[in-house]
């Protein structure tokens, strides 16, 4: 049973870091691109970044620069590394491995 799992979010103030987990199991993450999205409550889900099987990385305008993603092959996990945090950063982070993988998703939300 294939199984991806967020983890490491939390309560931040502005211009701080969190870093994001997402580890599979029953899923060699290897083998997939695997891309991080955002849920904000009354918004769209927005697309963050993504990194492939390669490992070259992909971001959205509002993050580049901000925002670093890279994978652990050896613990089967992807991360989003998040510096200069804003309020409007503030959302439920999800990630997805392949077309089809989701996990649950773990609130980061960055207020004073």
């Amino acid at each position: 049973q294939v199984q991806v799992a967020e983890s490491g979010g939390g309560l931040v103030q502005p211009g701080g870091s969190l870093r994001l987990s997402c580890a599979g199991s029953g899923i060699t993450f290897s083998a997939y691109t695997v891309g991080w999205y955002r849920q904000a409550p009354g918004k769209e889900q927005e697309f963050i970044g993504s990194i492939t099987t390669g490992d070259w990385t992909h971001y959205a305008v509002a993050v580049e620069g901000r925002f670093t993603i890279s994978r652990d092959n050896t613990k089967n996990t992807v991360f989003l590394q998040m510096n200069s945090l804003k309020p409007e950063d503030t959302a439920l982070y999800l990630c997805r491995a392949g077309q089809s993988y989701w996990g649950q998703g773990t609130q980061v939300t960055v207020s004073s």
